[in-house]
């Protein structure tokens, strides 16, 4: 009984912690008359490191990845999440952060 106490303790700790880094976005029509259906983001606060649209996260509500640049303060390394792998992220002479994609190529990260 005492485990199973401290199993539903647990899970509901767990989804209270997971409810509060999101926010829900309603719906809204733009300038131009497009209507932009509701959705959930990251709860604001002072680092891009924990958005969804960051580099190594993935949004749970959509299952993309993020790809756009963590903080530069940021001290773990970057990778940049492909379907089943990772790949390393690299800054170039210029700022930019780039990963080396299928071909070959560099695939710039967007900010």
């Amino acid at each position: 009984m005492k485990k199973l106490f401290f199993f539903i303790a647990f899970l509901f700790a767990a989804a209270n912690s997971f409810a509060q880094t999101s926010t829900y976005v309603s719906g809204y029509t733009n300038s131009n008359g497009t209507y932009v259906q509701g959705y959930y983001r990251t709860t604001p606060n002072t680092t891009r490191n924990d958005n969804y649209s960051t580099v190594g996260n993935v949004n749970p509500y959509t299952g993309s990845y993020g790809t756009k640049a963590a903080d530069s303060y940021y001290s773990s390394p970057s990778y940049y999440s492909t379907s089943s792998y990772t790949t390393p992220v690299y800054t170039g002479s210029r700022g930019g952060q780039y990963y080396i994609n299928s071909n070959g190529n560099k695939s710039y990260i967007s900010r």
